[in-house]
């Protein structure tokens, strides 16, 4: 993965933290993570309900589903 200079720094800087404060550097790291993922999710939900209810989505089983994906 290509690395930045921006991406660089923020490592070098961290890697001049303690061992505890690369921890809770960590742990935020994480929790910020997790809460954006959450937050996308939240995002997706709305957009696919506001698709279904234009009527934009049909009702489909699995198996058409998994025919779908197939190459």
């Amino acid at each position: 993965m290509p690395q930045n200079t921006a991406f660089r720094s923020v490592l070098d800087e961290a890697e001049q933290l303690t061992l505890d404060e690369q921890e809770t550097l960590l742990e935020i790291l994480r929790h910020r993570l997790a809460e954006h993922r959450r937050k996308q999710i939240a995002e997706d939900v709305l957009a696919a309900r506001a698709e279904f209810l234009r009527g934009e989505c049909l009702p489909t089983t699995a198996a058409e589903l998994m025919a779908e994906l197939q190459p």
